[in-house]
């Protein structure tokens, strides 16, 4: 029977969205026609395949359902209610249950609120941070939208939560500094934003970002993204300690309430001390502050913590909650709720009638069995040990005793729990050294309490392990610290994945969410909770993936098939090893159940390398002959454009809106000053009337915009570090005549952008030129136009470098997937086990055919430097790396290996015609300078390579006879071959 706890409304939801975006990854979806243009070119840019493969990161499907989900709901069917979601995604819970439908149609729930159900490493900052560039990006175009806002209120659980969402926003603290460059926004930008909305939410992140402790007292100018943990919202100055409570939420002592209404009697004894009463009056100024706002989005992370907390069968909301919904009260719809949380449930009943209530607004589903069969997170392995099934549980105590004086001590259990976990961490760290020295696992023990863990750190100094080697995490019964405890440890925690120390980390509840690592691969839980929440937080501590690359992909994909079948892996790579505690069993049990995890014993144990057949193959002793060195021309001192003086009258004009349109948005206002989002510089003056920009100086927006487009266009790679930017900018892609720009850019304004004579200054026409869609026009057409005429280039006593293929002196590969070969730098090369019989043929005929002198398959995320560049539809630069480098007696050869009915694709048209420039534009260098040979490009398609080769042809023959040439040396319209 359909109802809240079956998830009904995240299941109804997904299957109309589902039929909403069919085609969406061609673009032509029909949701694309149900939003905003903004929020069209969003999901494009997100989602459609032409982007997503010009990209090294991407949304995950249960990020892309989880944002596809918000928009839907949100934009598309315009919901005001939580009942009016369920009267379109589920209809049938609110009628076949009264007890659900009263939940549905609560007053907490009588606006926007959605739920994302997400498991823990799967990416929910990602998420969060997408919804509010969706949000700034249409509210900057749509102020008065009652569907968008630039106010958002990000609430954590703890201190650890809430830094991570700093450094998301902020980036890290360095030197008490934070560097935005480093954030998460800036670092993922490719992903986040289109190329031509940086700036703009840039511009506005850094100028509304608060923490806590400026909230209601920063001035932001136009919003504010308000960041806090939970207790800044609640007036429970003493919360509750009864430790597995995840958050507070007990019902206010009627003591607080007499002292709240009665005059109040000096002295910290009485409860009145000054640092009480000032947090006391700076939460009430801080929730009028946001009451106030005309319209507000909050995020709740880690949401588990808002659950209603049940006491002697009465059912109170926890105290910040209350305070939330005081905040919604005065905005309606325009007060919207985001809740994340892997665990968004209240536990009802205890012990075996113990069952998990969901929360009614969850509203998608990806949960952690989804997020492990997708190979998202790292897979589960139980470690029950031979010792441990010796001794029956009622025969070993797990929890901590007491000696004769009373004082507490660790149990025989809880050591030979800790050995075996330290025993696995041994094995770990010695097999992960051999295949990658960088890579240091980590174990993670959870104790009981704060009596606990220095028994711990103890006893791992008494099997071997030196002071430095063990992080102690201690904190109160409600798992925070203060604030300058944490501000001492924060660093060293935060950066266990970089070094060998601390092998072991030791806490209690601290660490149960929030410690976002990757390199956690033991946990030894000796707490005796059965709290299903807080077994979930501590196994997610170690979910979050340690080993990224397509190199170990295989090899995990066949760890997941392994498990399935009940089997245990033949590697550690990305498992996550639970010392068995008795307590936790049937958990495990339905893990085990469903083919998501295994168990495994000593005998086990010793026949399990920690690496499988993943090896790391390094280069030969004669590895120089078979080398390849790749030429890179200087172009800031040798090159000249000839012919390439762009004609403004061929550019396209704005269309969008009219003139007359544009100038109805703008006003008179406040004067406010520009400031340039990279570089700082203080630009000009704009008055600021119903949130549009307008400005005062033509010739500083021409400087401007001139600057923007070169930076745009000219770097060889995207760099989030202002010293890789300055570096880079010293040999740009491309030398540009900056005065010859602003003077082109100048001559179509005035005559070409609106189709008609425009003059900027005559009655500050020119202010038109700050309407984001306008500026983005600009850019656009004249960095297309440029990267255009670069196909004239000519080069003349040509300054050249050289990167070669030996610069990485090591690959991880398969064994049980890689050839062994005398042709290459290195002993061995790789190839797909799945799908990857063309790249292992072709490889073979290379290794026996007399024709190649030598070869090597280019792995994308190592040689990045064998890269090449070419132009999306939008007109600005992306990448991709070819499959091989072949030499034979008559040339070099990029060859990139193709299925055939992949040889026409969109995308491969645009990266052929950028390779079979790039092979002209070397070939056009004296030979001196390309070591005699020339390069070449060769698509060579599945038929043709095994035609060529049962016919018994040479393959510097194929190559000759595939490789790719402009269209001039054929005499044909197209590229041939």
């Amino acid at each position: 029977m359909p109802s809240i706890n079956e998830l009904s409304l995240a299941l109804g939801l997904t299957t109309r969205v589902e039929e909403a975006c069919v085609g969406l990854e061609n673009g032509e979806a029909p949701i694309l026609d149900q939003v905003s243009e903004v929020t069209s070119e969003l999901l494009k840019w997100w989602f459609q395949a032409e982007f997503k493969d010009t990209r090294t990161f991407n949304f995950h499907a249960g990020q892309r359902q989880a944002l596809l989900n918000i928009v839907y709901a949100h934009e598309v069917l315009g919901i005001s209610t939580l009942q009016d979601l369920y009267e379109v995604a589920a209809p049938e819970v609110m009628l076949t249950s009264t007890r659900d439908s009263e939940v549905i149609r609560a007053p907490k729930n009588a606006y926007p609120k959605y739920c994302l159900k997400m498991a823990t490493g799967t990416g929910k900052t990602w998420v969060l941070q997408a919804v509010m560039v969706w949000q700034i990006l249409n509210s900057n175009r749509a102020p008065d939208n009652p569907l968008f806002t630039k106010n958002f209120l990000i609430v954590a659980p703890g201190l650890i939560v809430y830094d991570r969402l700093l450094d998301a926003y902020m980036g890290k603290e360095r030197d008490g500094k934070r560097d935005f460059s480093i954030s998460d926004l800036s670092i993922f930008q490719e992903l986040f934003i289109p190329d031509a909305y940086r700036e703009e939410v840039f511009r506005f992140v850094q100028g509304a970002v608060c923490p806590k402790e400026d909230i209601g007292r920063k001035v932001t100018a136009g919003g504010i993204i308000a960041i806090s943990n939970w207790h800044v919202l609640s007036d429970e100055s003493n919360p509750p300690e009864d430790e597995d409570v995840a958050a507070p939420g007990e019902a206010v002592d009627p003591k607080i309430v007499v002292q709240s209404i009665l005059p109040l009697t000096p002295g910290t004894s009485q409860g009145n001390d000054l640092n009480v009463l000032n947090r006391r009056y700076e939460r009430g100024g801080l929730l009028e502050y946001l009451k106030e706002l005309p319209a507000l989005m909050v995020f709740n992370d880690e949401a588990h913590h808002i659950h209603e907390f049940k006491r002697e069968g009465e059912v109170t909301e926890v105290e910040w909650q209350k305070s939330l919904n005081q905040i919604a009260e005065p905005k309606g719809r325009r007060f919207v709720q985001v809740d994340f949380s892997a665990t968004p449930y209240n536990e009802v009943g205890t012990g075996r009638n113990s069952r998990k209530s969901y929360f009614p607004h969850i509203v998608v589903d990806f949960d952690l069995k989804t997020a492990m069969r997708s190979g998202l997170v790292k897979s589960l392995v139980l470690d029950k040990r031979s010792e441990i099934g010796a001794l029956s549980h009622d025969d070993l105590d797990f929890k901590a005793d007491r000696d004769e004086d009373g004082n507490p001590m660790l149990s025989e259990g809880q050591r030979i729990m800790l050995r075996a976990g330290l025993t696995k961490l041994r094995k770990l760290e010695a097999d992960f050294a051999e295949l990658d020295p960088d890579k240091h696992p980590k174990m993670l023990v959870v104790c009981e309490d704060t009596t606990v863990t220095p028994l711990v750190a103890k006893f791992m100094q008494l099997e071997g392990l030196a002071d430095d080697e063990v992080l102690r995490v201690d904190s109160n019964r409600k798992g925070e610290l203060r604030p300058d405890e944490w501000k001492v440890l924060r660093e060293r925690l935060f950066d266990v994945d970089r070094h060998r120390s601390p092998r072991v980390i030791v806490s209690v509840l601290m660490l149960r969410e929030g410690f976002d690592v990757n390199n956690i691969c033991v946990i030894v839980p000796l707490r005796a909770s059965n709290a299903g929440i807080l077994l979930e937080q501590t196994i997610g501590r170690g979910l979050r993936l340690m080993w990224r690359g397509n190199e170990y992909d295989d090899i995990k994909r066949e760890n997941r098939q392994l498990i399935h079948a009940g089997k245990t892996p033949t590697n550690m790579i990305d498992i996550l090893s639970i010392v068995e505690h008795p307590a936790f069993q049937s958990f495990y049990d339905e893990l085990i159940e469903e083919g998501l995890a295994t168990e495994a014993d000593d005998e086990d144990e010793q026949n399990t390398s920690g690496t499988g057949d993943l090896i790391s193959v390094g280069l030969r002793p004669d590895f120089r002959k078979y080398d390849f060195a790749i030429p890179f021309i200087l172009r800031e001192q040798v090159e000249e454009l000839e012919d390439t003086r762009i004609e403004p009258a061929v550019l396209a004009p704005f269309g969008a809106f009219t003139l007359d349109q544009l100038k109805n948005q703008l006003g008179q206002g406040e004067r406010f000053h520009s400031e340039d989002v990279q570089a700082r510089t203080r630009f000009g003056d704009y008055r600021v009337h119903g949130g549009v920009m307008t400005a005062t100086g033509y010739n500083d927006f021409l400087a401007r915009i001139t600057r923007r487009i070169t930076e745009a266009i000219t770097l060889t790679d995207t760099t989030s570090s202002s010293k890789a930017f300055a570096n880079a900018s010293k040999f740009p892609y491309i030398q540009i005549n900056r005065a010859e720009l602003a003077e082109g850019i100048d001559t179509f304004v005035r005559h070409h952008l609106f189709s008609r004579t425009l003059d900027p200054l005559a009655n500050e026409n020119w202010r038109v030129l700050l309407i984001d869609p306008v500026t983005e026009h600009i850019i656009k057409v004249w960095a297309r136009a440029i990267l255009e005429a670069e196909d004239s280039v000519i080069v003349a006593d040509a300054e050249v470098a050289y990167r070669s293929v030996s610069e990485v002196p090591k690959l991880a590969m398969r064994e049980s997937s890689s050839l062994p070969v005398e042709k290459a730098i290195y002993l061995r090369l790789p190839y797909p086990s799945r799908n990857g019989g063309l790249e292992q043929a072709f490889m073979e005929t290379c290794e026996r055919d007399a024709s190649v002198e030598a070869f090597c398959k280019i792995n994308e995320q190592k040689h990045t430097f064998a890269r090449l560049r070419y132009i999306k539809e939008d007109g600005l630069p992306a990448f991709y790396s070819p499959d091989f480098l072949v030499r034979t007696l008559t040339g070099n050869f990029l060859v990139e290996t193709k299925a055939q009915g992949q040889l026409k694709s969109p995308n491969v048209l645009r990266k052929r015609k950028a390779a079979v420039a790039w092979a002209e534009r070397i070939n056009m260098l004296a030979a001196e300078n390309r070591g005699g040979l020339e390069w070449n490009y060769c698509l060579l398609g599945e038929d043709t390579f095994y035609k060529w080769r049962e016919k018994g042809g040479a393959i510097a023959d194929l190559l000759e006879f595939a490789k790719l040439r402009p269209a001039s040396d054929a005499g044909q319209g197209k590229f041939v071959f």
